[in-house]
């Protein structure tokens, strides 16, 4: 029997634990699939575009429960079919490395993966949910009322960069109730160090993720994959993911699916390199690099050795044409104070930060042990970041310079 794909809107907090939180549990038992459009009538027609509600469900035989809108680097729509199997796996995944299931708090609008597995999460747990209204808006004030009203026991919180900015900014109730609970975690977004920095300063449990959609969420936290999650690097750095959390393929667009699902994996659009302590970083997209000198250069990478730049408050990182170079990596930065000169210490700084050798294998693939990590004020930081290598055994080279860190070396032009 074909499986029916329902469309709701879940904007107010109502709307969500009447409607989406009961469509979104019967969807993991079987019936029918989800699709949670936004409200804004502008999105909602977009979101529609890529859904085809008209159209009948593909990949019945996989238990498709949700079909998510996303843009992707493209920016053209497409739905991300994802199955309960997937989604289930991504949610134990994610209790199994935080310590166990507990309460969530929603503070990410519903109709994106993340909010969405806030909610498979709680679901999942048992638990109910404490629903942040952000039909105007993200409130500092707001989220400190709601994190007073959760109840005892593992408590957790799904924020992106912007959100915890806020909070850090406005101190107070809010940094001190987001510093009691058990784990916030932090993505949707590159988190700058200093911001992540002074989140540890004030006590706040953060645990950075890195994911998408097509990988039902977050799938590698602080560096480390997931349970049963997969990370394999090729030899251009280009980040694809394996494992029992991947989507199903595109809605209706057997083309795009084709595309990034190559032999059971997921290429994604991103490049990254192993860290010194065996983490992955992610530092920049593959199709957002400059290239000077014969060298691919990361902008990302660059802006995050900026970032931590005594002196530097922000940054900005592009190519320019340069006649011997092809390109060189152009900085403006905006200074924390008037300096006599801008420059003073800044190309030491970011060369020492850039230009770090890192360990690895032309193409490295690293998988999560299969006993996580326990995760909040009791873990050890060491084991934050304990790794180990699945498959067989491969060549380690020692002092391997990857391209994207040597840039600094290169030009580095500024303006600011």
């Amino acid at each position: 029997m074909q499986k029916r794909l329902i469309t709701l809107t879940a904007a107010s907090p109502d709307e969500v634990e009447g409607t989406l939180l009961p469509a979104l549990t019967a969807a993991l038992n079987g019936g029918p699939a989800v699709a949670a459009l936004p409200s804004d009538r502008a999105e909602r027609d977009r979101a529609l575009t890529a859904i085809r509600p008209d159209q009948r469900l593909e990949h019945s035989d996989e238990e498709i429960a949700l079909v998510v809108p996303t843009s992707g680097s493209t920016g053209e729509p497409k739905a991300a079919l994802l199955s309960a199997r997937a989604l289930r796996a991504s949610a134990t995944a994610t209790h199994d490395f935080l310590g166990g299931p507990g309460q969530w708090l929603l503070a990410l609008p519903a109709t994106h993966i993340a909010g969405l597995q806030v909610l498979i999460r709680a679901t999942l747990a048992g638990t109910s949910p404490v629903l942040l209204d952000l039909r105007e808006g993200f409130h500092v004030s707001h989220l400190a009322e709601s994190l007073a009203t959760m109840r005892s026991g593992r408590r957790y919180v799904s924020l992106v960069p912007t959100q915890l900015r806020r909070v850090l900014d406005a101190g107070g109730p809010a940094t001190e109730a987001l510093s009691e609970v058990d784990a916030v975690l932090l993505g949707g977004a590159a988190a700058p160090i200093a911001l992540r920095e002074q989140a540890a300063d004030a006590g706040i449990p953060v645990v950075t993720t890195y994911g998408m959609t097509e990988t039902c969420g977050g799938c590698v936290y602080d560096g480390q994959p997931l349970t049963d999650v997969d990370i394999d690097l090729a030899p251009s750095g280009r980040i694809s993911v394996g494992g029992p959390v991947l989507f199903s393929g595109y809605r209706l667009r057997p083309d795009l699916t084709a595309e990034v699902l190559v032999g059971g994996r997921f290429r994604t659009s991103d490049v990254g390199q192993w860290s010194a302590t065996g983490g992955l970083e992610v530092i920049g997209r593959a199709d957002d690099v400059i290239i000077t000198g014969g060298v691919n250069v990361a902008p990302a990478a660059v802006e995050a050795a900026l970032a931590s730049c005594p002196g530097v408050s922000e940054s900005a990182v592009t190519g320019v044409s340069h006649p011997e170079w092809g390109q060189v990596v152009n900085r403006r930065s905006h200074p924390t104070r008037r300096r006599a000169d801008p420059d003073a210490g800044i190309r030491t700084h970011t060369r020492k930060r850039a230009s770090r050798p890192t360990r690895g294998t032309s193409r490295d693939r690293r998988r999560t042990r299969t006993s996580p990590p326990t995760i909040g004020k009791n873990r050890p930081p060491s084991d934050r970041r304990h790794r180990r290598r699945a498959g067989p055994k491969s060549r380690l080279l020692t002092n391997h310079l990857r391209p994207a860190r040597c840039t600094i070396g290169f030009r580095l032009c500024s303006s600011t």
